[in-house]
């Protein structure tokens, strides 16, 4: 029995090609979540940890796309992801300097 204040493990995959919205390609519970992240760690796949953002794309169906509101949060998650690995979105030149930018809503 799972002690009340133990929550099982939870575990999402997104896949994204670069172009359209990230979409849910995987999501389990405990074994089932154990799995997918135990593909990903065979395959290298960076793996990202925050209960509450899987809690909240575990409620969509495989297949979709992730909702609007949460574009910003996927997107630095996925360009962290990128980084690690040495990828960059095509026509970037990872040699660049950084740019920064004011990403204040309102702005």
């Amino acid at each position: 029995m799972t002690p009340p204040d133990h929550s099982p493990r939870q575990a999402i995959a997104l896949s994204y090609d670069g172009q359209s919205a990230p979409t849910l390609s995987a999501k389990g519970d405990d074994q089932l979540a154990e799995a997918i992240l135990a593909i990903a760690r065979e395959y290298e796949v960076p793996i990202y940890e925050n209960a509450e953002l899987v809690k909240l794309l575990a409620r969509m169906e495989l297949g979709d796309s992730i909702p609007e509101p949460l574009y910003r949060t996927i997107a630095e998650i996925i360009a962290f992801a990128w980084h690690l690995k040495g990828k960059f979105p095509a026509g970037q030149d990872p040699d660049a300097p950084p740019v920064e930018r004011d990403i204040t809503p309102g702005r």
